[in-house]
């Protein structure tokens, strides 16, 4: 293991290793700032953890098993899976506000995130990992989590009186999984969800237009999260199953997972690497089944641009690993915009020869790098153009979004620019 240099920062990194619900202790991390300002983060895997035979990697791009130290410099010496492991914006917020903290490090943010985290990683201070939490949210508390999320959206202080704050801490219990729009994971008798509360300054119902969108996209045979809308006196809560957890008699299983933006060995503001091209070339490496990856990670694509989805960053796309192999993970966060512009319309990732534009002839330029022949790449985009074309408004509606918000995000699909 690592031994600890003078002025670091370090943790124990833990991991539910496969049909497990309780973690084993997986590796040490350390970052150490030296005197020129530059943070290093070291990993190294423990020696009892590689001498099992059911060990796996953390990451299975920069992280594989293996009895080196491994080392970056990216992001402040932060490893890209174990960034995935940490909270949102969201989170930091829920974090920031209950930590008490002068300043946070990205240690901090680590080790102050909840057992609900995405993947099967933790991270503590001691050896042995912490019996997993056992208790969590119950979709009955959603009226009160929306009272509590309301108030941190509008930045109002933090309750005194015992009851409110120990629901806050309940409300830490959401802070992991991806977006910035407030939410909280709650549970009931089929397993966990991810609850994702409306805001007052939405423009439309987020929660059901987010739930359309993923039963859009199941209409045009894309693999999604599953989702349902609870309705709370007036307030509708979006909940997405965790696909990253199953529910067995003594707990919660685990997936691994890693996001595209650790794939791609990129951060939130190197967007020149973000790109659907070299994702799929990812895939080709890591999946198990890269050809049926690929073919569906064109189809997310051209999903998201025939709904003007241009919040499809890489952090919106990753692979998971229930067993020991690693697959692409249902879509979810799939949200439309309704951008002014008709002739063109951007992703935020690469499509092909001509960029980021959301446009049939730049995403077939690229075809074959998604495993495709032309012909199938053609007959993919007609079919889901005329999916999406025929098929949104009845969805929605059949989902519950008022006529007056289908008028508002009517011109997010199928937009002009997508057949210049």
């Amino acid at each position: 293991m690592i031994s600890r240099p003078t002025g670091a920062d370090e943790c124990f990194v833990y991991v539910t290793l496969s049909g497990e619900t309780e973690a084993v202790t997986a590796a040490r991390y350390v970052r150490e700032t030296n005197r020129q300002g530059v943070t290093t983060g070291r990993l190294v895997y423990g020696r009892s953890y590689l001498a099992r035979p059911d060990a796996v990697e953390i990451d299975p791009v920069e992280l594989k098993l293996g009895a080196r130290t491994y080392e970056t410099v990216l992001m402040k010496g932060l490893f890209g899976a174990l960034r995935d492991a940490g909270p949102d914006y969201w989170g930091r917020r829920v974090i920031e506000k209950h930590a008490g903290l002068p300043e946070l490090g990205e240690l901090d943010y680590l080790l102050h995130s909840p057992d609900d985290r995405a993947g099967a990683l933790g991270f503590g201070l001691g050896q042995t990992p912490p019996a997993p939490v056992l208790a969590f949210n119950r979709t009955l508390d959603l009226a009160r989590l929306q009272e509590i999320a309301d108030g941190l959206v509008n930045d109002e202080p933090r309750a005194t009186n015992t009851e409110a704050a120990q629901v806050e801490e309940l409300l830490l219990l959401g802070t992991s999984m991806g977006g910035a729009r407030p939410k909280a994971v709650v549970e009931d008798a089929d397993g966990l969800w991810l609850a994702k509360f409306n805001r007052a300054d939405d423009k439309w119902n987020m929660a059901r237009v987010e739930h359309a969108m993923l039963l859009l996209a199941r209409a045009c045979d894309l693999l999604t999260a599953t989702s349902r809308i609870d309705t709370i006196g007036e307030r509708d809560v979006l909940l997405v199953k965790r696909f990253d957890r199953e529910k067995v008699a003594s707990g919660y299983t685990r997936a691994r997972m890693v996001s595209a933006l650790t794939l791609l060995r990129a951060d939130e503001t190197q967007r020149e690497r973000w790109s659907y091209v070299a994702l799929a070339e990812e895939l080709r490496r890591v999946s198990a089944d890269p050809r049926r990856d690929a073919a569906e990670l064109f189809r997310r694509m051209l999903f998201n641009a025939l709904i003007s989805n241009i919040d499809d960053h890489p952090r919106n796309h990753a692979v998971i690993a229930p067993q020991r192999e690693w697959r692409l993970s249902p879509a979810y966060d799939l949200t439309p915009s309704v951008p002014v512009s008709t002739d063109r319309r951007d992703l935020a990732m690469v499509a092909g020869d001509l960029g980021r534009w959301a446009n049939a002839r730049n995403m077939f330029s690229q075809a074959p790098r998604f495993l495709l022949d032309p012909s199938e790449a053609i007959a993919m985009v007609v079919a889901m153009e005329e999916a999406v074309k025929g098929g949104w408004y009845a969805i929605a509606r059949g989902a519950g979004v008022s006529e007056a918000d289908c008028a508002t995000i009517a011109s997010a699909f199928v937009y002009p620019g997508f057949r210049l």
